[in-house]
Protein backbone atom coordinates (compact mmCIF):
# COMPACT_ATOMS: atom_id res chain seq x y z
CA UNK A 1 0.00 0.00 0.00
CA UNK A 2 1.08 3.67 -0.75
CA UNK A 3 -0.83 6.78 0.67
CA UNK A 4 -0.68 9.48 -1.27
CA UNK A 5 -1.72 13.08 0.39
CA UNK A 6 -3.22 15.08 -2.77
CA UNK A 7 -4.55 18.45 -0.65
CA UNK A 8 -5.83 19.72 2.34
CA UNK A 9 -8.62 22.34 3.21
CA UNK A 10 -9.88 23.54 6.67
CA UNK A 11 -7.72 20.52 8.18
CA UNK A 12 -9.73 17.57 5.63
CA UNK A 13 -7.58 16.29 3.75
CA UNK A 14 -7.95 14.71 -0.06
CA UNK A 15 -5.57 11.64 -0.56
CA UNK A 16 -5.28 7.70 -2.14
CA UNK A 17 -4.54 4.78 -1.12
CA UNK A 18 -2.59 2.64 -3.85
CA UNK A 19 -2.88 -1.05 -3.93
CA UNK A 20 -2.30 -3.80 -6.57
CA UNK A 21 -6.28 -4.03 -6.54
CA UNK A 22 -6.66 -0.86 -6.74
CA UNK A 23 -7.20 2.82 -6.00
CA UNK A 24 -8.92 3.98 -2.76
CA UNK A 25 -9.42 7.57 -2.96
CA UNK A 26 -9.86 8.98 0.68
CA UNK A 27 -11.77 10.41 2.78
CA UNK A 28 -13.22 6.69 2.21
CA UNK A 29 -16.27 4.90 3.65
CA UNK A 30 -15.94 1.20 4.03
CA UNK A 31 -19.00 -1.08 3.93
CA UNK A 32 -18.56 -3.73 6.32
CA UNK A 33 -19.04 -7.23 5.27
CA UNK A 34 -18.82 -9.13 8.39
CA UNK A 35 -19.27 -12.70 7.22
CA UNK A 36 -17.99 -12.35 3.35
CA UNK A 37 -20.66 -10.09 2.70
CA UNK A 38 -22.38 -6.32 2.92
CA UNK A 39 -25.98 -7.51 4.41
CA UNK A 40 -28.66 -7.99 1.68
CA UNK A 41 -25.80 -6.49 -1.44
CA UNK A 42 -24.32 -8.64 -3.97
CA UNK A 43 -20.90 -7.60 -4.86
CA UNK A 44 -22.36 -5.62 -8.30
CA UNK A 45 -24.48 -3.46 -5.98
CA UNK A 46 -21.78 -2.78 -3.90
CA UNK A 47 -19.48 -1.87 -7.08
CA UNK A 48 -22.69 -0.02 -8.00
CA UNK A 49 -22.76 2.43 -5.41
CA UNK A 50 -19.61 3.73 -6.06
CA UNK A 51 -17.20 1.43 -2.88
CA UNK A 52 -14.03 1.32 -3.49
CA UNK A 53 -12.69 -1.07 -0.28
CA UNK A 54 -14.51 -3.64 2.01
CA UNK A 55 -14.09 -4.52 5.95
CA UNK A 56 -14.01 -7.74 6.75
CA UNK A 57 -14.16 -9.52 10.14
CA UNK A 58 -11.42 -11.82 11.48
CA UNK A 59 -13.74 -13.15 14.16
CA UNK A 60 -16.81 -13.98 12.76
CA UNK A 61 -14.71 -15.09 9.49
CA UNK A 62 -12.44 -17.58 11.93
CA UNK A 63 -15.34 -18.67 13.72
CA UNK A 64 -17.71 -19.58 10.34
CA UNK A 65 -16.93 -21.35 7.42
CA UNK A 66 -13.04 -20.86 9.26
CA UNK A 67 -10.06 -18.78 7.90
CA UNK A 68 -7.94 -21.75 6.84
CA UNK A 69 -10.99 -23.11 4.66
CA UNK A 70 -11.10 -19.48 2.83
CA UNK A 71 -7.30 -19.37 2.54
CA UNK A 72 -7.90 -22.99 0.68
CA UNK A 73 -10.56 -21.81 -1.55
CA UNK A 74 -8.35 -18.91 -2.98
CA UNK A 75 -9.01 -16.09 -0.19
CA UNK A 76 -11.34 -13.74 0.77
CA UNK A 77 -11.38 -11.72 -2.26
CA UNK A 78 -12.30 -15.08 -4.57
CA UNK A 79 -14.56 -16.31 -1.91
CA UNK A 80 -16.75 -13.51 -1.89
CA UNK A 81 -16.07 -12.38 -5.47
CA UNK A 82 -14.64 -8.96 -4.60
CA UNK A 83 -11.73 -7.63 -6.75
CA UNK A 84 -10.91 -4.87 -5.07
CA UNK A 85 -9.25 -3.94 -1.06
CA UNK A 86 -10.38 -5.81 1.79
CA UNK A 87 -9.25 -4.51 5.17
CA UNK A 88 -9.96 -6.74 8.00
CA UNK A 89 -10.41 -5.75 11.96
CA UNK A 90 -8.22 -7.70 14.41
CA UNK A 91 -11.21 -8.85 16.53
CA UNK A 92 -10.26 -7.20 19.40
CA UNK A 93 -13.09 -5.43 19.71
CA UNK A 94 -15.53 -8.41 19.01
CA UNK A 95 -14.07 -10.72 21.98
CA UNK A 96 -13.91 -7.39 24.40
CA UNK A 97 -17.68 -6.69 23.42
CA UNK A 98 -18.32 -10.60 24.53
CA UNK A 99 -18.00 -9.69 28.03
CA UNK A 100 -17.94 -12.67 30.51
CA UNK A 101 -17.70 -15.17 27.77
CA UNK A 102 -13.91 -13.72 27.08
CA UNK A 103 -11.40 -13.97 29.29
CA UNK A 104 -7.88 -11.21 28.83
CA UNK A 105 -4.61 -12.25 30.43
CA UNK A 106 -0.94 -11.21 28.76
CA UNK A 107 -0.83 -13.62 26.17
CA UNK A 108 -4.32 -13.24 24.68
CA UNK A 109 -7.92 -14.20 25.29
CA UNK A 110 -9.96 -16.89 25.66
CA UNK A 111 -13.57 -17.25 24.28
CA UNK A 112 -16.51 -19.24 23.95
CA UNK A 113 -17.75 -19.04 20.40
CA UNK A 114 -21.59 -17.16 20.52
CA UNK A 115 -22.46 -19.43 18.09
CA UNK A 116 -22.07 -23.07 19.58
CA UNK A 117 -19.98 -22.48 22.85
CA UNK A 118 -17.16 -23.38 21.36
CA UNK A 119 -13.52 -22.84 22.92
CA UNK A 120 -11.13 -20.47 21.38
CA UNK A 121 -8.10 -18.49 21.25
CA UNK A 122 -7.05 -15.49 19.68
CA UNK A 123 -3.61 -13.59 20.46
CA UNK A 124 -1.54 -10.93 18.76
CA UNK A 125 -0.12 -14.17 16.68
CA UNK A 126 -3.18 -15.85 15.66
CA UNK A 127 -4.86 -12.54 14.47
CA UNK A 128 -2.33 -12.22 12.00
CA UNK A 129 -1.97 -16.39 11.25
CA UNK A 130 -6.18 -15.51 10.32
CA UNK A 131 -5.80 -12.17 8.40
CA UNK A 132 -3.51 -13.68 6.99
CA UNK A 133 -5.05 -16.64 5.97
CA UNK A 134 -7.90 -14.31 4.59
CA UNK A 135 -5.59 -12.55 2.41
CA UNK A 136 -6.47 -8.83 3.40
CA UNK A 137 -4.83 -5.66 1.82
CA UNK A 138 -5.32 -3.85 5.06
CA UNK A 139 -4.39 -5.70 8.83
CA UNK A 140 -5.15 -4.37 11.91
CA UNK A 141 -3.45 -5.38 14.98
CA UNK A 142 -4.86 -7.14 17.93
CA UNK A 143 -5.77 -4.69 20.43
CA UNK A 144 -8.07 -4.48 23.57
CA UNK A 145 -10.93 -2.15 23.14
CA UNK A 146 -11.00 0.05 26.15
CA UNK A 147 -14.18 0.12 27.44
CA UNK A 148 -16.19 3.03 28.75
CA UNK A 149 -16.46 4.90 31.12
CA UNK A 150 -12.91 3.97 32.53
CA UNK A 151 -10.64 5.36 34.67
CA UNK A 152 -7.66 6.98 34.29
CA UNK A 153 -5.67 3.69 35.49
CA UNK A 154 -8.35 1.33 33.68
CA UNK A 155 -7.60 3.58 30.63
CA UNK A 156 -3.50 3.24 31.28
CA UNK A 157 -3.60 -0.83 32.04
CA UNK A 158 -5.74 -1.01 28.78
CA UNK A 159 -3.29 0.80 26.55
CA UNK A 160 -0.13 -1.10 27.96
CA UNK A 161 -1.60 -4.09 27.29
CA UNK A 162 -2.41 -3.33 23.71
CA UNK A 163 1.02 -1.77 23.08
CA UNK A 164 2.32 -4.37 23.96
CA UNK A 165 0.23 -6.41 22.04
CA UNK A 166 0.94 -4.05 19.11
CA UNK A 167 4.95 -4.79 19.63
CA UNK A 168 3.61 -8.92 18.89
CA UNK A 169 1.51 -8.23 15.83
CA UNK A 170 4.43 -6.49 14.26
CA UNK A 171 6.63 -8.82 15.07
CA UNK A 172 4.57 -11.99 13.56
CA UNK A 173 3.24 -9.86 10.75
CA UNK A 174 4.33 -11.72 8.26
CA UNK A 175 2.65 -10.91 4.34
CA UNK A 176 2.84 -7.69 2.28
CA UNK A 177 -0.31 -6.35 3.00
CA UNK A 178 -0.27 -3.29 5.35
CA UNK A 179 -0.35 -3.40 8.46
CA UNK A 180 -2.06 -0.14 11.07
CA UNK A 181 -1.53 0.20 14.80
CA UNK A 182 -4.71 1.74 16.89
CA UNK A 183 -4.88 4.38 19.57
CA UNK A 184 -6.50 3.37 22.69
CA UNK A 185 -6.36 5.52 25.91
CA UNK A 186 -9.93 5.98 26.77
CA UNK A 187 -11.20 10.04 27.35
CA UNK A 188 -7.50 10.70 28.26
CA UNK A 189 -5.68 12.86 26.11
CA UNK A 190 -1.96 12.95 27.49
CA UNK A 191 -2.63 8.16 27.14
CA UNK A 192 -3.88 8.66 23.64
CA UNK A 193 -1.16 11.06 22.53
CA UNK A 194 1.49 7.96 24.53
CA UNK A 195 -0.18 5.79 22.73
CA UNK A 196 -0.11 7.14 19.32
CA UNK A 197 4.08 7.98 20.07
CA UNK A 198 4.98 4.55 20.92
CA UNK A 199 2.89 3.25 17.92
CA UNK A 200 4.61 5.48 15.98
CA UNK A 201 8.33 4.38 17.65
CA UNK A 202 6.71 0.69 16.59
CA UNK A 203 6.34 1.71 12.82
CA UNK A 204 3.20 1.05 11.33
CA UNK A 205 1.72 1.96 7.63
CA UNK A 206 -1.32 3.69 9.31
CA UNK A 207 -2.48 4.65 11.95
CA UNK A 208 -6.50 4.22 13.75
CA UNK A 209 -8.15 5.61 16.43
CA UNK A 210 -10.34 2.87 18.26
CA UNK A 211 -12.36 2.70 21.30
CA UNK A 212 -14.34 6.02 20.42
CA UNK A 213 -18.36 5.49 19.20
CA UNK A 214 -18.42 3.15 22.49
CA UNK A 215 -21.19 5.04 24.35
CA UNK A 216 -19.30 8.31 25.50
CA UNK A 217 -20.37 11.73 24.66
CA UNK A 218 -19.79 13.44 21.15
CA UNK A 219 -18.26 16.19 23.18
CA UNK A 220 -15.66 13.29 24.26
CA UNK A 221 -15.00 11.81 21.03
CA UNK A 222 -14.36 15.70 19.51
CA UNK A 223 -12.70 16.50 21.81
CA UNK A 224 -10.23 13.20 21.53
CA UNK A 225 -10.60 13.82 17.82
CA UNK A 226 -9.16 17.19 17.77
CA UNK A 227 -6.56 16.36 20.20
CA UNK A 228 -5.01 13.86 18.05
CA UNK A 229 -5.18 15.76 14.84
CA UNK A 230 -1.64 17.43 15.11
CA UNK A 231 -0.12 14.64 16.15
CA UNK A 232 -1.12 12.14 13.65
CA UNK A 233 1.62 11.67 11.21
CA UNK A 234 0.71 13.46 8.03
CA UNK A 235 2.23 11.06 5.87
CA UNK A 236 -0.03 8.06 6.51
CA UNK A 237 -3.44 7.24 6.63
CA UNK A 238 -6.07 8.31 9.96
CA UNK A 239 -8.73 5.54 10.35
CA UNK A 240 -11.67 6.74 12.79
CA UNK A 241 -13.22 2.84 13.32
CA UNK A 242 -16.62 1.90 13.73
CA UNK A 243 -17.58 5.64 13.46
CA UNK A 244 -20.43 6.08 11.30
CA UNK A 245 -23.24 8.65 11.37
CA UNK A 246 -23.12 11.55 8.60
CA UNK A 247 -22.46 14.37 10.89
CA UNK A 248 -19.75 12.54 13.03
CA UNK A 249 -18.09 11.50 9.49
CA UNK A 250 -18.31 15.18 8.18
CA UNK A 251 -16.90 16.58 11.55
CA UNK A 252 -13.86 13.64 11.90
CA UNK A 253 -13.08 14.88 8.07
CA UNK A 254 -12.38 18.16 9.69
CA UNK A 255 -10.39 16.56 11.95
CA UNK A 256 -8.08 14.74 9.43
CA UNK A 257 -9.43 11.59 9.49
CA UNK A 258 -8.89 9.86 6.21
CA UNK A 259 -11.25 6.36 6.77
CA UNK A 260 -14.54 5.21 8.28
CA UNK A 261 -16.64 1.98 8.51
CA UNK A 262 -19.48 0.95 10.21
CA UNK A 263 -22.80 -1.11 10.00
CA UNK A 264 -25.29 1.43 10.53
CA UNK A 265 -25.84 1.93 6.66
CA UNK A 266 -27.24 -1.53 6.35
CA UNK A 267 -28.15 -1.93 9.78
CA UNK A 268 -30.69 0.93 9.76
CA UNK A 269 -31.72 0.28 6.08
CA UNK A 270 -33.16 -3.24 7.47
CA UNK A 271 -34.61 -1.78 10.34
CA UNK A 272 -36.58 1.52 8.27
CA UNK A 273 -33.95 3.90 8.86
CA UNK A 274 -33.15 5.69 5.29
CA UNK A 275 -30.92 8.21 5.30
CA UNK A 276 -30.79 11.10 2.81
CA UNK A 277 -29.36 14.76 2.24
CA UNK A 278 -32.19 16.14 5.17
CA UNK A 279 -31.40 13.67 7.57
CA UNK A 280 -32.95 10.37 8.44
CA UNK A 281 -36.54 9.40 7.28
CA UNK A 282 -38.54 6.71 9.09
CA UNK A 283 -40.34 4.82 6.17
CA UNK A 284 -42.69 2.79 8.60
CA UNK A 285 -44.49 6.06 9.40
CA UNK A 286 -47.95 6.00 7.90
CA UNK A 287 -47.40 9.23 6.44
CA UNK A 288 -45.53 7.41 3.31
CA UNK A 289 -48.00 4.91 2.57
CA UNK A 290 -49.62 6.48 -0.38
CA UNK A 291 -46.61 8.88 -0.84
CA UNK A 292 -45.42 9.06 -4.72
CA UNK A 293 -41.92 10.75 -4.03
CA UNK A 294 -38.63 8.98 -3.95
CA UNK A 295 -36.95 8.71 -0.79
CA UNK A 296 -34.66 11.70 -1.92
CA UNK A 297 -35.07 14.11 -4.43
CA UNK A 298 -31.54 14.94 -4.54
CA UNK A 299 -30.36 11.37 -4.96
CA UNK A 300 -28.81 9.94 -7.98
CA UNK A 301 -29.37 6.32 -7.09
CA UNK A 302 -31.38 3.26 -8.61
CA UNK A 303 -34.12 3.44 -5.90
CA UNK A 304 -34.67 7.10 -5.82
CA UNK A 305 -34.75 7.50 -9.42
CA UNK A 306 -36.90 4.32 -9.55
CA UNK A 307 -39.13 3.45 -6.69
CA UNK A 308 -41.67 5.04 -4.34
CA UNK A 309 -42.11 5.96 -0.62
CA UNK A 310 -45.00 4.19 -0.62
CA UNK A 311 -43.44 1.18 -2.80
CA UNK A 312 -40.73 0.72 0.39
CA UNK A 313 -43.72 1.78 2.75
CA UNK A 314 -45.37 -2.00 1.46
CA UNK A 315 -42.45 -3.80 0.86
CA UNK A 316 -41.22 -3.59 4.21
CA UNK A 317 -44.97 -3.54 5.89
CA UNK A 318 -45.21 -7.20 3.73
CA UNK A 319 -42.22 -8.96 5.56
CA UNK A 320 -40.09 -8.77 1.41
CA UNK A 321 -36.85 -9.42 1.11
CA UNK A 322 -37.11 -6.90 -1.76
CA UNK A 323 -37.17 -4.24 0.95
CA UNK A 324 -33.80 -4.78 2.55
CA UNK A 325 -32.19 -5.13 -0.79
CA UNK A 326 -33.44 -1.62 -2.09
CA UNK A 327 -32.93 -0.02 1.39
CA UNK A 328 -29.55 -1.34 2.21
CA UNK A 329 -28.27 -0.28 -1.74
CA UNK A 330 -29.91 3.26 -1.09
CA UNK A 331 -27.85 3.87 2.29
CA UNK A 332 -24.77 2.52 0.85
CA UNK A 333 -25.18 4.68 -2.17
CA UNK A 334 -25.91 8.03 -0.01
CA UNK A 335 -22.99 7.28 2.11
CA UNK A 336 -20.32 6.89 -0.86
CA UNK A 337 -21.98 10.06 -2.43
CA UNK A 338 -21.35 11.87 1.06
CA UNK A 339 -17.89 10.72 1.03
CA UNK A 340 -17.43 11.87 -3.31
CA UNK A 341 -18.73 15.33 -2.31
CA UNK A 342 -16.58 16.16 1.01
CA UNK A 343 -13.26 14.49 -1.45
CA UNK A 344 -14.84 17.14 -4.59
CA UNK A 345 -15.20 19.85 -1.81
CA UNK A 346 -11.73 19.70 -0.36
CA UNK A 347 -10.40 19.76 -4.02
CA UNK A 348 -11.86 22.99 -5.10
CA UNK A 349 -11.52 24.63 -1.26
CA UNK A 350 -14.60 24.68 -0.37
CA UNK A 351 -14.31 21.92 2.22
CA UNK A 352 -15.76 24.91 4.75
CA UNK A 353 -19.05 25.82 2.21
CA UNK A 354 -19.70 22.17 2.12
CA UNK A 355 -20.14 21.33 5.86
CA UNK A 356 -22.20 24.32 6.37
CA UNK A 357 -24.53 23.25 3.29
CA UNK A 358 -24.72 19.86 4.91
CA UNK A 359 -26.10 21.03 8.12
CA UNK A 360 -28.90 23.86 6.22
CA UNK A 361 -29.89 20.85 4.26
CA UNK A 362 -30.89 18.88 7.72
CA UNK A 363 -31.39 22.45 9.35
CA UNK A 364 -29.16 22.20 12.25
CA UNK A 365 -26.95 24.78 13.44
CA UNK A 366 -23.15 24.39 12.80
CA UNK A 367 -22.03 22.87 15.83
CA UNK A 368 -19.83 24.61 18.26
CA UNK A 369 -16.78 22.18 17.30
CA UNK A 370 -16.93 23.18 13.71
CA UNK A 371 -17.47 27.05 14.09
CA UNK A 372 -14.21 27.66 12.67
CA UNK A 373 -15.05 26.78 9.34
CA UNK A 374 -17.20 29.88 9.67
CA UNK A 375 -14.78 32.25 9.35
Amino acid sequence: MNFELITEDHGARRGQLNFARGVVNTPAFMPVGTAGTVKALEVSNVLETGSEILLGNTFHLMLKPGDTIVKKLGGLHRFMQWEKPILTDSGGFQVWSLGKLAKINEEGVHFKSPYDGSKHFLSPETSMEIQNNLGSDIVMIFDECTPYPATFEEAQRSMELSLRWAKRSKQSHGSDAALFGIVQGGMHEDLRKHSLSELMAIGFDGYAIGGLSVGEPKEDMVRILQDLQTHLPPDSPHYLMGVGKPEDIVSAVAFGIDMFDCVLPTRNARNGQLITSFGELNIRNAEHAQSSQPVDESCACKVCQGYSRAYLHHLDKSKEMLYSILSSYHNTFYYQSLMQSMRDSIEQGEFAKFVKDFYNKRQQSLPIYLKHLEK
